[in-house]
């Protein structure tokens, strides 16, 4: 395995170059140009279906050239952590003084868990020294004329699936976006009633020479997915002229996976980078899309309350990453241990058991993950997970409802309520039924959605 000196050392310089595009009649194809000198060069690329067949002139549309140049600036970071040059020089698009502490400040943070991972001390400003010497974008600024519609990203898991169902309730319209479809994430738009036609699928294809180099010990790691998310949804719902774009992230994103740290596996679905991503919108692109999470005012405890009664996508939803490119819950990892512990309080344990097609609390091997979800180690595993205290919630309501029910607590459930852990978590076990986060983006209507009809008006507003 390649040091993280060891490859500044070697490679002191990231360049991100330019960018191609192709406007054909039914997509828009972004290539990214990006280089280690002395190492290798890379090419990502980005395929986005196109609403109609007329042509978009980009080179005269400022405000789309600001978005297809902010989804290089998150790219590149997959391909600057092979060797995390010290100098990374943008000529791909111009940069102030405050965007380029932005970037840093995305790029440390969302970086938290490869530095962490990897022993890294990284100093927060000397990691990187990051420039621009690209002249501005040319053309005139065109902001969305849209004053409705929803475009809402579907990642196959339960958030996802209630966004849509609470935003059903809308009136307006309603697009589902998908990077890279596979069966949970069409399925999910099957499940929820909504036409195929009407869900965008982009792609996107990482360079070759970036798995090779993996392969042969350089540096490797989480990166900010959802900032992905955010820039790539952001050109996606201008394409298709619509106002809001609706992510599923919930208020306990917010929470570090290391406790005492701002090590965040979710650094980039927690509240301070959707709010900096909205702030870096209305500053530099201007498109007027206001971008949002429908569900942050809630915990992951009431997001799988609503969603224990969304049947119509129980058995089709995933949200494993170690079996994704099957399909599949692999029933041995701590986000298939999560999603069951989640659940628990709402369904049956022979239900659950069914739909994860094993019993992961008989299984003594998922003692350790147990044990970080409910905070007896320090790290929570570095997955999207709840918060600490909400499993801790999940589980104690779960132990009440099956002793109150007669039924035998299987081996990880009667472990943890010998544990001290539980006589402390139980008289909080209550905490989130009427939990609301007051930190968030959502515009009114949807505010009163979720407060009003989608909870029976029992949320505190």
């Amino acid at each position: 395995m390649k040091t993280y000196e060891t490859c500044r050392k070697a490679y002191p310089v990231f360049l991100y170059k330019n960018y191609d595009i192709q406007d054909t009649a039914d997509e828009l194809l972004v290539t990214y140009h990006f280089e280690i000198p002395g190492l290798s060069a890379f090419a990502p690329a980005w395929r986005f279906p196109k609403e109609n067949r007329q042509s978009l002139s980009v080179q005269k549309n400022r405000t789309l050239q600001a978005m297809i140049f902010g989804l290089g600036m998150v790219e590149l970071v997959s391909y600057w952590k092979i060797a995390c040059p010290p100098k990374v020089v943008v000529s791909a698009g111009p940069l102030t003084r405050e965007q380029v502490l932005w970037w840093k400040e995305l790029y440390y943070l969302g970086l938290g868990e490869f530095f962490y991972t990897n022993h890294i001390q990284a100093d927060p400003d000397g990691f990187m020294d990051l420039t621009s010497d690209a002249p501005d974008f040319t053309g005139t600024e065109l902001p969305c004329p849209a004053r409705e519609g929803f475009l809402i990203p579907v990642g196959g898991g339960k958030d996802s699936a209630c966004t849509i169902e609470m935003l059903k309730q809308s009136g307006h319209p309603l697009k589902t976006y998908i990077i890279n479809p596979r069966g949970a994430t069409l399925n999910t738009v099957t499940a929820s009633g909504l036409s195929m036609d009407n869900s965008i699928h982009a792609g996107r294809t990482l360079d070759p020479n970036m798995l090779s180099l993996n392969k042969e010990g350089y540096l490797n790691g989480h990166t900010p997915f959802s900032a992905l998310v955010a820039f790539s949804s952001l050109i996606t719902a201008y394409l298709h002229g619509l106002k809001y774009i609706a992510l599923s992230n919930e208020s306990s994103a917010n929470e570090s996976t290391v406790a005492g740290s701002m090590v965040n596996h979710q650094y980039s679905k927690s509240f301070k980078f959707e709010k900096d991503f909205h702030a870096y919108e209305a500053a530099y692109i201007r498109s007027g899309i206001h971008y949002f999470s429908m569900l942050r005012p809630l915990s992951e405890f009431q997001i799988a309350a609503y969603f224990s009664e969304a049947e119509a996508y129980h058995r089709i939803f995933r949200s494993c990453n170690a079996g994704s490119k099957q399909d599949i819950w692999c029933g041995h990892c701590s986000k298939c241990l999560f999603v069951f512990l989640i659940l628990s309080p709402f369904l049956s344990h022979a239900y659950l058991t069914d739909l994860f097609g094993t019993d992961m609390l008989e299984d003594a091997s998922m003692k350790d993950c147990f044990e970080k979800l409910v905070g007896m180690q320090n790290e929570k595993p570095f997955e999207c997970v709840g918060s600490r205290d909400e499993v801790n919630a999940a589980v104690c309501l779960t132990i009440e409802r099956m002793e109150q029910e007669g039924e035998k607590l299987p081996l990880l459930l009667a472990w943890y309520r010998r544990q001290p852990v539980y006589t402390a978590s139980f008289p909080s076990r209550h905490a989130f039924d009427r939990y609301y986060d007051p930190d968030h983006l959502l515009p009114e209507e949807c505010l009163r959605i979720l407060t009003g009809e989608c909870y029976g008006g029992t949320l505190p507003c």
